[in-house]
């Protein structure tokens, strides 16, 4: 039995021998034709035996001589790294695709509809932007207004160069001069404003207008450019509103803007703040890099920055033009002269002698407590965000403080931006006594101190810190 085991491992031995010979001698003649097909840019798979007739193997097959061997299977499967190098490239995601992919957001639709919300009819979605937007594509600026301050929207919209939403109160007569200011607006200034503002009409229920006409009827007839329009022709005495003494229910519009805005960043601001040029673009490429502070668990906004410039100077256009300003008193941090501890931000002073990078960055994390504990930031956020508590009114003073004790209670951290800030329409602003306002305001105070503010422990708890 040895014998015959002996002479059939010998017998094995020799076939293994002459096999391995014929397949030493078919690779190297097989692999000059891949790397050849390589260098010219041809598809492995489509190398066949009709490639190999220089080898002297054109009636000899590979599965004739060994049919478990297959060298350029063998070989493709040996070399992944050089066929994968042949294969066309996935293309790199865009950065509204990453900024889809961080924010996980929702689209939303821009329709148009007749609500009652408190004791305001709000038009939401009366006059929509032409150019729709996805959750991810851009910011919208959601701002308010009444008419009289519509002639900030056009050099708003230059700079912004994005969607907007705005609300504006109309109540009685003012509707007509409020509908005559956008048709001027969007018939004889800028396209951008059909195109990318979507205009929100809201008034009490006590001062409904004579006429609301359907939103597909307005315009029918295009607007007289050669007439003025009323935002620049008009005396705030006659306005309804005065004549009326009703006052002005600023945060009805900041969260009607807000709420309908379709992207899922937004910055709720004044009409009356003109942005530093490309935030769009460039905050949503900060937001899709997803790194450093953007890693924190807190939920976060980002502040702008706020300044005022003198009545005779132009807006800067860059944080270099803004800081020459600043050096030589053209312009000031805003509302220096009437509440500097209303818009203190964390870092003001390195912010302002920080020289002005490429991009957009975290300056610094900010809390809302501290020295900072008035602090009345406007930023960039979502609408996950706390809303404005719509009992408070602009005559009455102290409209953001309720949200910003929201803000700091939840832990929010507040992602101060390098080179991104907000200008004030030109003039700067001087303490002026009116003891009406002084009258309201002492009211206003009462209320968030006796009503509102328990209300808000209740809802949000308390944290160290943390004060109205």
């Amino acid at each position: 039995m040895y014998t015959n085991r002996k002479s059939y491992i010998l017998k094995l031995l020799l076939v293994v021998f002459v096999v391995y010979g014929f397949v030493h001698v078919f690779t190297n003649s097989a692999v000059p034709v891949i790397r050849e097909m390589q260098e010219s840019g041809r598809n492995l798979a489509a190398l066949g035996s009709a490639n190999l007739g220089s080898s002297g193997f054109e009636d000899i097959t590979v599965k004739d001589i060994i049919p478990a061997v297959d060298p350029i299977k063998n070989y493709i499967e040996t070399h992944q790294n050089v066929v994968m190098d042949v294969q066309p490239s996935k293309p790199v995601p865009s950065i509204i695709d990453k900024v889809r992919e961080v924010t996980k957001c929702v689209d939303k639709p821009m329709v148009p509809k007749i609500q009652q919300r408190g004791d305001y009819w709000v038009l939401y979605n009366y006059i929509t932007a032409e150019i729709s937007h996805r959750c991810h594509e851009s910011i919208t600026y959601t701002t308010h207004a009444d008419f009289s301050f519509m002639d900030n929207l056009v050099p708003l919209l230059e700079r912004w160069n994005g969607p907007i939403s705005i609300a504006l109160h109309a109540p009685g007569t003012d509707f007509q001069n409020t509908i005559d200011s956008i048709a001027y607006l969007r018939d004889c200034t800028t396209p951008m404003v059909k195109e990318l503002v979507t205009f929100h009409i809201y008034f009490s229920t006590k001062h409904v207008p004579k006429e609301v006409p359907k939103e597909d009827s307005l315009f029918a007839e295009p607007y007289n450019c050669s007439l003025v329009p009323p935002f620049m022709n008009f005396s705030s005495e006659n306005m309804y509103k005065a004549q009326k003494k009703l006052l002005y229910p600023v945060n009805v519009g900041r969260n009607v803007a807000r709420e309908m805005a379709q992207t899922h960043f937004i910055l709720p601001s004044d009409i009356e703040l003109y942005p530093s040029p490309n935030v769009i673009e460039k905050f949503l490429a900060m937001i899709a890099e997803n790194k450093g502070p953007l890693l924190n668990k807190n939920p976060r906004v980002f502040p702008l920055t706020i300044f005022e410039v003198s009545a005779n100077q132009q807006v800067p256009e860059n944080k270099t033009q803004l800081r020459e300003m600043l050096a030589n008193g053209t312009a000031i941090p805003f509302h220096k002269k009437l509440c500097p501890g209303c818009h203190t931000v964390p870092k003001a002073k390195e912010w302002q002698s920080a020289n002005e990078t490429e991009g957009l960055h975290v300056f610094h994390v900010g809390k809302r407590n501290g020295k900072f504990v008035h602090w009345e930031p406007i930023f960039i956020g979502t609408h996950a965000d706390p809303l404005y508590d719509e009992r408070l009114s602009w005559e009455g003073k102290m409209d953001k403080m309720t949200q910003g004790y929201a803000l700091c209670v939840l832990n929010y951290d507040f992602m101060i931006l390098d080179n991104a800030f907000l200008v004030h329409k030109p003039g700067i602003k001087i303490y002026k006594k009116d003891p009406r306002r002084a009258m309201l305001a002492g009211k206003t105070h009462q209320l968030i101190n006796k009503i509102i503010f328990p209300e808000l422990k209740v809802l949000y708890g308390v944290r160290k810190g943390c004060a109205v």
